[in-house]
């Protein structure tokens, strides 16, 4: 353990788009080598792809798809 203690925890924003926490981590967790654009770029595009077919709300889906992948 280093002598300066612990490291804080960082607080997630929420992302700019939808104002959601959840969709933040989960941009977090698509993201590869820090690139974070692209990961938002293909998130919100499978966001409005889904949109767009549905007509439905997007973060609605969004939050039932996960609720269907949790154990």
């Amino acid at each position: 353990m280093p002598r300066k203690g612990p490291a804080p925890k960082r607080q997630i924003l929420p992302d700019p788009r939808f104002n959601s926490k959840v969709l933040a981590r989960f941009i977090n967790k698509v993201m590869l080598r820090g690139k974070k654009s692209t990961a938002e770029h293909i998130t919100y595009g499978a966001l409005d792809i889904v949109a767009e077919k549905t007509g439905r709300d997007p973060m609605e889906i969004f939050s039932q798809a996960l609720s269907n992948a949790m154990p």
